[in-house]
């Protein structure tokens, strides 16, 4: 009779035992599967976010490109000067821009300026790091192969004495020496021509400016 209540208590202990596994072991599955849940849940959030994140950037860089083709055209005043009247975005943006004039005077542009504290550079300049500049109110001399060289070194001597001016050559312009500020544009005949101090001395950090005092150092240099 002892020998059978010994059994039946080391039967039942064993059963306790082999259920505590079983019930452990389906805690162990059920952390599991929730960790797992959890980690598909961020992951999916995380993609989500990113979708997002990167199709509002590609959408404001689609806009922003649009601005920069906006309808607008240039109204020629007495004095010769070109203003252009039409939508000129100011937002920063990492895909090209298309502008509607050569070269162009204002709208969409890169993130980082091209230096212009008096600097002539000897090679064609990317024209979203001119336009930052011309934001900051600097005057840009373009000059394409047309121009008689001593025109241009006398046009790059100027420039070196002036702050807030930049020149760079643009063979894609139409005429040979062209002065432009931010909205602002004209053609000068020579480096003698009168108009060349009438435009520096209107548009260097002239009324057209958008960010007046802003620094024409600190940005690309080539």
């Amino acid at each position: 009779m002892g020998s059978a209540k010994k059994t039946g208590s080391a039967e039942r202990k064993a059963r306790i035992e082999e259920m505590r596994r079983a019930e452990q072991a389906r805690e162990r599955r059920t952390r599991l599967l929730t960790i797992a849940g959890s980690v598909v849940a961020v992951a999916a959030l995380v993609a989500g976010g990113v979708f997002v994140i990167q199709k509002n950037k590609d959408d404001n860089d689609a806009k922003a490109v649009a601005d920069a083709k906006a309808s607008g055209k240039f109204e020629v005043g007495s004095d010769g000067v070109k203003t252009w009247k039409g939508t000129l975005g100011r937002t920063h943006v990492t895909k090209k821009v298309t502008y509607p004039t050569v070269p162009p005077v204002g709208g969409d542009h890169a993130a980082v300026w091209m230096n212009c504290n008096g600097d002539v550079y000897g090679k064609a300049v990317n024209d979203m790091n001119a336009v930052h500049s011309l934001e900051h109110g600097a005057v840009w001399v373009t000059y394409n192969s047309k121009a008689p060289k001593a025109d241009v070194d006398a046009l790059a001597a100027k420039v070196k004495k002036t702050p807030y001016t930049l020149m760079s050559p643009d063979d894609k312009q139409a005429d040979p020496i062209m002065l432009t500020a931010w909205g602002h544009q004209r053609t000068v005949t020579s480096a003698t021509d009168p108009n060349v101090d009438k435009f520096f001395e209107k548009f260097v950090q002239g009324e057209q400016t958008p960010e007046p005092g802003a620094a024409c150092t600190g940005g690309l240099d080539k």
